[in-house]
């Protein structure tokens, strides 16, 4: 989409014509700009050309989520359809993660953790980055996390050749062992699902925004070990996140581990190989 369409598209979708326009880096073969309007209104900007990619249509439903159920700071969308989405530009100021940034963010994922949901899974599927995320609605969180998210992606990733055959035998031995690792949670909680570096913006000091969710309803533990699986987050994340919700024993050793197999089975799958070695290095500690 030329980016005279794009600006002409927007102006018509919010009734207000575009005074500045400058890329944005988005990812995923979309293009980005970042955009102010007459009226003031300082945007960013996701499109897609032609009919590539997952609609756009359903990032914007997940930010509208989190906005509708949870405290959590996400840019407000103004507009979206399949091939645009047009939200609030968040502003940052380059600072890094810093001890008093953690305990802040601590404390919005806890927030968002605490308020019990009905089901696992949600109300549609969802997305990871640009791939589909199946969340039929579920009762318990074992079964769940075994067959629509694990052996999901190892599934794809093994059809699609990242995943060789003789690491997908592990992880379905794995599978049929989970309940002997993991532990059911209190209730479900609403997740934002990929927290990692890149999807935390910061001013001040502070979280300024929680960008390119993943949305569904799960355990706790898998959001939090995402938060390791770069190092995102450390020990005053956690401290500030246990001040008001129960972390059991055992995940730091064992399951954040375990559950960071499911994105990591995403990287394999977006970005290939070079991430099968985490993935053989976590069966192997587990005993498989």
């Amino acid at each position: 989409m030329s980016g005279g369409h794009l600006s002409a598209r927007i102006e018509k979708a919010l009734g207000s014509r575009v005074t500045q326009s400058s890329a944005l880096p988005v990812g995923f073969g979309l293009e980005g700009l970042e955009l102010r309007l007459a009226d003031g209104r300082h945007l960013a900007v996701k499109a897609r050309s032609g009919r590539a990619g997952p609609s756009l249509e359903i990032e914007a439903y997940m930010l509208r989520e989190l906005a509708r159920l949870s405290e959590l700071p996400v840019p407000h969308v103004h507009y979206a359809d399949a091939d645009l989405l047009v939200m609030d530009f968040i502003e940052t100021d380059g600072g890094g993660i810093t001890e008093s940034l953690e305990r802040h963010a601590g404390a919005l994922i806890a927030q968002l953790h605490a308020a019990p949901q009905e089901r696992f899974g949600y109300a549609r599927d969802t997305l990871i980055g640009p791939l589909p995320q199946a969340n039929p609605q579920a009762e318990r969180w074992v079964p769940f996390f075994r067959d629509h998210r694990l052996l999901h992606m190892a599934e794809h990733a093994n059809a699609e050749g990242s995943l060789p055959a003789l690491l997908m035998q592990r992880i379905e031995r794995l599978a049929g062992r989970l309940e002997d690792y993991l532990v059911e949670p209190a209730f479900p909680s609403l997740l934002h699902g990929d927290l990692w570096t890149g999807n935390v913006l910061v001013r001040g000091g502070r979280i300024a925004g929680f960008v390119d969710p993943a949305i569904y309803c799960g355990s706790p533990e898998i959001e939090l070990a995402f938060t390791t699986m770069f190092g995102t987050f450390g020990r005053a994340f956690f401290e500030a996140y246990q001040g008001s919700m129960r972390l059991e024993p055992g995940f730091h050793e064992v399951r954040s581990g375990l559950y960071n197999l499911y994105p990591t089975l995403v990287h394999v799958r977006l970005f290939g190989a070079s991430y099968l070695a985490r993935i053989d290095q976590t069966l192997s500690t587990l005993g498989f």
